[in-house]
Protein backbone atom coordinates (compact mmCIF):
# COMPACT_ATOMS: atom_id res chain seq x y z
CA UNK A 1 0.00 0.00 0.00
CA UNK A 2 1.64 3.19 -1.15
CA UNK A 3 0.59 5.01 2.17
CA UNK A 4 2.32 2.92 4.02
CA UNK A 5 5.40 3.52 1.88
CA UNK A 6 4.72 7.36 2.73
CA UNK A 7 3.67 6.60 6.19
CA UNK A 8 7.42 5.01 6.47
CA UNK A 9 9.40 7.74 4.52
CA UNK A 10 7.91 10.56 6.90
CA UNK A 11 8.34 8.23 10.08
CA UNK A 12 12.83 8.20 9.13
CA UNK A 13 12.21 12.12 8.33
CA UNK A 14 10.73 12.94 11.71
CA UNK A 15 12.92 10.17 13.33
CA UNK A 16 16.09 12.32 12.18
CA UNK A 17 14.82 15.75 12.96
CA UNK A 18 13.98 14.17 16.80
CA UNK A 19 17.38 12.97 16.48
CA UNK A 20 18.89 16.07 15.47
CA UNK A 21 17.13 18.29 18.00
CA UNK A 22 18.49 16.06 20.82
CA UNK A 23 21.10 15.54 19.83
CA UNK A 24 22.08 19.55 20.76
CA UNK A 25 21.63 18.78 24.21
CA UNK A 26 22.88 14.76 24.76
CA UNK A 27 26.41 15.95 25.61
CA UNK A 28 24.77 17.25 29.03
CA UNK A 29 24.97 14.76 31.65
CA UNK A 30 22.42 15.78 33.86
CA UNK A 31 20.27 17.19 30.44
CA UNK A 32 16.40 15.74 31.42
CA UNK A 33 17.41 14.47 34.46
CA UNK A 34 21.02 12.31 33.19
CA UNK A 35 21.05 9.48 31.16
CA UNK A 36 18.92 7.11 33.11
CA UNK A 37 16.15 9.38 33.87
CA UNK A 38 12.60 8.89 32.91
CA UNK A 39 12.40 11.70 31.16
CA UNK A 40 15.49 11.29 29.19
CA UNK A 41 14.22 7.68 28.48
CA UNK A 42 11.16 7.91 26.73
CA UNK A 43 12.32 10.78 24.50
CA UNK A 44 15.14 8.28 23.09
CA UNK A 45 12.27 5.72 23.14
CA UNK A 46 10.03 7.94 21.18
CA UNK A 47 13.53 9.02 18.64
CA UNK A 48 13.65 5.30 17.96
CA UNK A 49 9.72 3.99 17.60
CA UNK A 50 9.98 6.64 14.72
CA UNK A 51 12.43 4.35 12.95
CA UNK A 52 11.45 1.47 14.23
CA UNK A 53 7.53 1.47 12.83
CA UNK A 54 8.68 3.46 10.22
CA UNK A 55 10.39 0.42 8.85
CA UNK A 56 7.60 -2.05 10.02
CA UNK A 57 5.48 0.33 7.37
CA UNK A 58 8.04 -0.30 4.55
CA UNK A 59 7.99 -3.51 4.91
CA UNK A 60 3.82 -4.06 4.76
CA UNK A 61 3.87 -1.96 1.77
CA UNK A 62 6.98 -3.90 -0.14
CA UNK A 63 5.77 -7.17 1.03
CA UNK A 64 2.13 -6.41 0.04
CA UNK A 65 3.92 -5.34 -2.91
CA UNK A 66 5.73 -8.88 -3.31
CA UNK A 67 3.69 -11.22 -2.67
CA UNK A 68 0.74 -8.83 -4.73
CA UNK A 69 -1.54 -8.70 -2.71
CA UNK A 70 -4.83 -7.15 -4.10
CA UNK A 71 -7.37 -6.90 -1.39
CA UNK A 72 -7.43 -7.29 2.69
CA UNK A 73 -4.74 -5.09 3.39
CA UNK A 74 -7.03 -2.22 4.58
CA UNK A 75 -7.17 -2.81 8.36
CA UNK A 76 -3.21 -3.91 8.48
CA UNK A 77 -2.66 -0.50 6.63
CA UNK A 78 -4.53 1.71 8.83
CA UNK A 79 -3.46 -0.19 12.08
CA UNK A 80 0.50 -0.16 11.12
CA UNK A 81 0.03 4.02 10.02
CA UNK A 82 -1.66 4.28 13.82
CA UNK A 83 0.98 2.54 15.86
CA UNK A 84 3.37 4.43 13.97
CA UNK A 85 1.83 8.06 14.37
CA UNK A 86 1.13 6.79 18.11
CA UNK A 87 3.77 5.49 19.44
CA UNK A 88 6.60 8.35 18.84
CA UNK A 89 3.54 10.68 20.11
CA UNK A 90 2.99 8.55 23.84
CA UNK A 91 6.28 8.58 24.46
CA UNK A 92 6.98 12.22 23.37
CA UNK A 93 3.87 12.62 26.09
CA UNK A 94 5.37 10.33 28.88
CA UNK A 95 8.09 12.08 28.90
CA UNK A 96 6.49 15.44 30.43
CA UNK A 97 3.30 13.79 32.15
CA UNK A 98 3.88 10.19 33.16
CA UNK A 99 0.16 9.64 33.82
CA UNK A 100 0.49 9.39 29.40
CA UNK A 101 2.71 5.86 29.84
CA UNK A 102 -1.07 4.46 30.16
CA UNK A 103 -2.40 4.90 27.04
CA UNK A 104 0.67 2.73 25.37
CA UNK A 105 -1.55 0.15 25.15
CA UNK A 106 -2.83 2.36 22.07
CA UNK A 107 0.21 1.81 19.21
CA UNK A 108 0.94 -1.39 20.96
CA UNK A 109 -2.39 -3.15 20.33
CA UNK A 110 -2.27 -1.21 16.75
CA UNK A 111 0.99 -2.36 16.09
CA UNK A 112 0.51 -6.33 16.91
CA UNK A 113 -3.30 -6.10 15.48
CA UNK A 114 -1.42 -4.73 12.12
CA UNK A 115 0.96 -7.36 12.43
CA UNK A 116 -1.53 -10.51 13.06
CA UNK A 117 -4.16 -9.36 10.74
CA UNK A 118 -1.34 -8.75 7.85
CA UNK A 119 -0.05 -12.62 8.56
CA UNK A 120 -2.98 -13.85 8.97
CA UNK A 121 -4.03 -12.44 5.40
CA UNK A 122 -1.08 -13.37 3.30
CA UNK A 123 -1.08 -17.25 5.20
CA UNK A 124 -4.28 -17.03 3.65
CA UNK A 125 -3.12 -16.61 -0.04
Amino acid sequence: MTINLYAGWIAFLLGGLAGAVTGLYFHGEIWLGGYGSWRRRMIRLGHIAFFGLGLINLAFALTVSVFQVASGTTLPSILLIIGAATMPSVCYLSAFRSSFRHLFFIPALATIGGIAAFLWRILLL
